[in-house]
């Protein structure tokens, strides 16, 4: 564990919950554009929250699939730092994505066993930084923020991606150290794990999440 930890609060809906987030230390904070979510923002309340994020935390939208019209939308109303594609985008919708909208690309790598941690080499080239997470169920309806692990054992040692990554699925503010110690992670995301409901951040859990993360 180190001080140095990177941590993202995703998912993010109360401007309470993004000062939480910001004065225990997270670096990133994750607005969720996906309105089958219950943690869903319309474009004028992201607005609204980008507002409150302070000077050197960065805002990222967590988007699904999202077309050039939606993102033309979030990119022209809200201030953003960072884009995540959460969708099974190809290659070259990654790079056309970067090329049109100017922001650094955070693409999702759904992890279930060691064959889907090829995806990283394949986008390696157009992404600029990746989030390895469990592979969600086959009947799921979120592609993410489910709450489940994968099996970190599978990330042990892997320090020679070309890009930074970001580990997510099923941490919590209990599980967060041994996740960092088995995977080596330098930053980890969050959602589900500092909620006490799908959606409702709980400020207690996210300030006890940050600490345990870079303790």
């Amino acid at each position: 564990m180190s001080q140095n930890t990177g941590v993202k609060i995703c998912g993010l809906k109360q401007a309470a919950h993004v000062h939480a987030a910001a004065e225990a230390g997270a670096r990133y904070v994750g607005f969720m554009f996906f309105p089958k979510s219950p943690r869903h923002l319309e474009v004028e309340e992201a607005r609204a929250l980008a507002a409150e994020v302070p000077a050197g935390v960065a805002k990222v939208a967590v988007t699904v699939r999202a077309t050039n019209e939606e993102l033309d939308l979030i990119t022209g109303s809200v201030p953003l730092d960072m884009l995540q594609l959460h969708g099974g985008e190809s290659v070259e919708r990654v790079a056309e994505i970067k090329a049109r909208y100017g922001l650094p690309v955070m693409k999702v790598i759904p992890v279930a066993d060691e064959s889907d941690l090829a995806a990283i080499d394949i986008f390696a080239d157009v992404a600029d930084q990746f989030l390895i997470e469990s592979k969600p169920p086959k009947d799921a309806v979120l592609p993410g923020g489910n709450g489940l692990s994968f099996d970190w054992r599978l990330m042990a040692g892997r320090k020679f991606w070309r890009k930074p990554w970001m580990l997510a699925g099923g941490l919590t503010p209990e599980n967060v150290q041994e996740a960092i110690r088995m995977t080596g992670a330098a930053q980890v995301d969050v959602s589900s794990g500092v909620e006490t409901a799908p959606g409702v951040k709980d400020a207690g859990l996210i300030r006890q999440f940050v600490a345990a993360a870079t303790a």
